[in-house]
């Protein structure tokens, strides 16, 4: 099959085996698949990962141990636990010690024409959520993952509201997105005014940094701003006895001056994957609609440029279109 292979270098190659299907996984045909900052980061040497990139997507079950899943559309969590240990069994796998990650973690990506997921990780596409919608369910899954920690955040800053978040990327923008469709106060601090307009449109304030210095500290500050000095200019906006979500993750690690975490008793907290489920509930009943958000589309045999198009300064999410590739072969070839 087709598929964008990272082996130093990222390479379309035309003769990838289809990936083959272990018992209580599902073998799904790729339609649209989302280029990730991750994804770019791996390019860049980030968890020395060697395999078929890319972990967002929307597909079709073409062959499952269940044959009432086949041709249904679906989107998948990233995370493929080993199913026994008691993270699997009592806390949906996250962490599990032998858990593998789509595109990113001994486990071949969705920039190709199929994947193979655990069945028990799919969640059903309502019919009327488009591709381009679903293809951002897992990236929305993890910024709707920012309001668990709010009720939390809330309390221990005496019942202050407001949440600030750092960062206009494509996490930052879906994060205010989602933060402000649940009716929180949500002040977005980025770099590019046309990014800003996106999430000041959907209700949330938007400010560009320059015009955001005397900014009061806020009781919850999200960083996604996808840089190490990032965490340093979040730190600072975070008010005493506040909390930090970090979302971003880098090669290069951060340096900061932890005396502010201990002397305003700041909670931090990583925030990483979540529900495919809630993000798929809020794409069907038109609380987030990230489609403005997409920059760019290029065909599966132009991945490499689509990579290449998603690491230029600035731009937001480019997408693979992936299914016109499986659907044009032979019954007899598909995925």
């Amino acid at each position: 099959m087709l598929a964008l292979l990272l082996d130093g270098t990222p390479r379309l190659v035309t003769d990838h085996p289809i990936p083959a299907r272990r018992p209580g996984e599902a073998l799904i045909a790729v339609r649209v698949a989302g280029v990730c900052d991750t994804d770019l980061g791996l390019v860049r040497g980030y968890m020395g990962y060697r395999g078929v990139l890319g972990h967002e997507f929307v597909g079709t079950v073409t062959a499952c141990d269940d044959d009432a899943w086949v041709g249904r559309r679906v989107v998948g969590d990233i995370n493929a636990g080993c199913g026994a240990c008691e993270e699997c069994r009592l806390r949906g796998g996250h962490h599990c010690a032998r858990r593998t990650v789509l595109g990113i973690a001994g486990r071949d990506g969705a920039l190709a024409e199929a994947l193979v997921l655990p069945t028990r990780g799919l969640c059903e596409v309502p019919d009327a959520v488009s591709d381009d919608a679903a293809v951002f369910a897992e990236p929305l899954a993890a910024a709707l993952h920012v309001a668990d920690e709010l009720a939390g955040a809330r309390a221990r800053a005496g019942g202050a509201r407001g949440v600030a978040v750092l960062g206009d990327g494509k996490l930052g923008l879906l994060i205010a997105l989602a933060l402000t469709a649940l009716g929180e106060a949500v002040t977005l601090v980025g770099r590019h005014e046309a990014k800003l307009a996106i999430a000041r449109a959907r209700g949330a304030r938007a400010l560009l940094e320059a015009d955001a210095a005397g900014l009061d500290r806020s009781p919850v500050v999200v960083e996604a701003t996808g840089t190490a000095a990032g965490l340093g200019r979040a730190l600072a906006l975070t008010a005493p006895r506040g909390t930090l979500v970090l979302k971003t993750t880098v090669p290069e690690p951060p340096t900061i001056d932890t005396s502010r975490i201990v002397v305003d008793e700041v909670r931090v907290v990583g925030s990483r994957c979540g529900d495919m489920a809630r993000a798929v509930e809020a794409l069907a009943r038109g609380e987030v609609d990230p489609t403005p958000l997409i920059a760019a589309r290029y065909p599966l045999t132009e991945a490499a440029l689509a990579l290449e198009h998603a690491g230029r300064r600035g731009v937001l999410k480019v997408l693979v279109d992936v299914g016109g590739a499986w659907r044009d072969r032979p019954p007899s070839l598909r995925p």
